[in-house]
């Protein structure tokens, strides 16, 4: 690999249970639930010998516990970034889809539409929730040129890597799937990014992970 270019692993934490209920997590910092810590190891596995040279996660603790366990097969110190966390979602975080579209109509369909300026209460805009985790990946990236860093995060900062790396609009429906603990492969250089491959989950053998829609991108579906 030059050493101008970073691989990036790029990985959703692990199931919840307020991914089971679809509720909107944002920054709740909610645990794993047992198949989540389940995937979490399964995880770990496949990592375990892929010649990681850095390991990074969000600090919130679904995420946290999600990369401690590949912490521990890999034998990495774990280094967390508030700038890989969930995009906050203020005032709806532990509200359904439906919750969201009863109490606040007008702000569902801003989210459903993909309104980069629109922000709930208390909350980040689409718009500076991608420049935060676009930061953040390249600020982490350019620390280790021609190495292999994985990232441990959220469903909504994964999407903002997928569009960074194709180039897809804020606005663009999401058509994509982001499933719990699935590994994303991207390349970082001073080009920008570029993807390599996106939502394996072999590694769960012929599970079928919940993917959800953290920003409204199909639906008020949360990350969650």
């Amino acid at each position: 690999m030059s050493d101008h270019i970073t691989r990036l692993l790029v990985i959703r934490h692990g199931e919840t249970a307020w991914n089971l209920e679809a509720r909107i997590q944002g920054h709740t910092d909610i645990p794993l639930n047992e198949h989540g810590r389940w995937q979490a190891e399964r995880l770990a596995l496949a990592l375990s010998d892929d010649g990681l040279d850095a390991l990074y996660t969000s600090d919130l603790q679904r995420a946290r516990d999600t990369a401690q366990a590949v912490a521990r097969a890999t034998g990495l110190p774990l280094r967390l970034d508030q700038g890989l966390r969930e995009r906050n979602f203020g005032r709806l975080e532990g509200m359904t889809q439906n919750e969201v579209a009863l109490q606040w109509p007008e702000e569902g369909r801003r989210w459903r539409e993909r309104d980069p300026s629109y922000g709930p209460e208390e909350g980040e805009t689409l718009q500076s929730f991608y420049q935060r985790c676009i930061d953040t990946a390249e600020r982490l990236a350019r620390l280790h040129p021609g190495q292999t860093v994985a990232l441990v995060a959220h469903g909504g900062v994964l999407d903002c890597f997928y569009r960074a790396a194709n180039h897809i609009p804020l606005q663009a429906p999401r058509t994509w799937t982001i499933g719990n603990v699935s590994i994303n492969r991207l390349l970082y250089s001073p080009e920008g990014f570029s993807l390599l491959g996106w939502a394996d989950t072999r590694h769960l053998d012929d599970e079928v992970g919940l993917d959800e829609t953290s920003d409204g991108a199909v639906a008020l579906s949360p990350d969650k």
